[in-house]
C-alpha cells in the first residue's frame, strides 16, 4: 500500500470530517468515518495511528484535533503557492477553479510562451516563460503544475527543473519518473477515462451475468 493511497485516505477524511463539523458534530468513531467511505473501520485506525493521529476507545475522536493533525500533515495550514506552465484550456480551467483555496493551495501565477496570452493584471497574472526563475525564486515557488502539449513535455521539465522546481503535477500525455531532485505526479485523463470506462462496462457485464443467473436459479 503506497504513501500516495494513504494521502489520498487523509483528503478523504479532511473532507468528510469538516462536513460532519458543519453539522455540528463533535467527536467520531472510526466506524463513523469509513461507513461513508467504503472502507473497514481498522484502515481508519491504522491510517490515523500510523499518522499519529490519536483517539479514545470510549470517546472516539475529536474531529478538530483530527482536522488540525491532518492539515498540518497534508500542509494544509499554510498556503501553498503553485504555479502553473501552458495555459490552454487545462491551465485556465485550473486558474479559474476556486476550490484549491480550502486546502491550502493557491494558483499565484501561469507562465507561457504565446505572446497573446501574457496578462500581467488580475487574480492569477499569465507571464513569459522566460521570467520563470526570476519568480519561483522571488516568490519561493517548490511546486508546478505542466499543462503544456506533449512536445513540449520534456524541454518544459528542463525547464522546471533549472528553477528549482521540487514537485510536478504533470497533465501531459508524457509521463515522467520522479528523481532524488524532483518529485512528479503524472496524471493522464485519457488513462484515467479509459479505466473508467473499462470497470463500468465490466460493471454493467458482471451485473447483467450475475442477473441471469439468479432468474435461472
Amino acid at each position: 500500500m503506497t504513501i500516495q493511497n494513504r494521502i489520498a485516505r487523509l483528503l478523504s477524511y479532511k473532507h468528510l470530517l469538516n462536513r460532519f463539523k458543519s453539522l455540528g458534530l463533535v467527536r467520531v468513531f472510526s466506524d463513523n468515518i469509513a461507513d461513508p467511505l467504503g472502507i473497514s473501520a481498522s484502515l481508519v485506525r491504522k491510517d490515523f495511528g500510523l499518522f499519529g493521529i490519536s483517539g479514545s476507545q470510549k470517546g472516539g475522536y475529536s474531529i478538530e484535533d483530527v482536522l488540525h493533525k491532518i492539515n498540518n500533515i497534508l500542509g494544509s495550514n499554510e498556503v501553498n503557492r503553485v504555479i502553473i506552465i501552458g495555459v490552454g484550456r487545462i491551465g485556465e480551467a485550473l486558474m479559474s477553479y476556486n476550490g484549491f483555496h480550502k486546502d491550502g493551495i493557491k494558483i499565484v501565477a501561469g507562465f507561457d510562451i504565446d505572446v497573446k496570452k501574457i496578462k500581467k493584471t488580475g487574480d492569477v497574472p499569465v507571464k513569459p516563460i522566460e521570467d520563470i526563475n526570476e519568480y519561483v525564486k522571488e516568490n519561493n515557488i517548490s511546486v508546478a503544475i505542466m499543462a503544456v502539449p506533449d512536445i513540449a513535455a520534456q524541454q518544459t521539465l528542463e525547464i522546471l527543473k533549472r528553477a528549482n522546481i521540487r514537485g510536478i503535477l504533470n497533465f501531459t500525455p508524457v509521463k515522467f519518473k520522479s528523481t532524488d531532485d524532483i518529485t512528479v505526479n503524472n496524471f493522464n485523463i485519457e488513462n484515467e477515462l479509459v479505466n473508467l470506462i473499462y470497470f463500468v462496462n465490466n460493471f454493467k457485464k458482471n451485473g447483467k451475468e450475475a442477473k441471469r443467473v439468479s432468474n435461472n436459479i
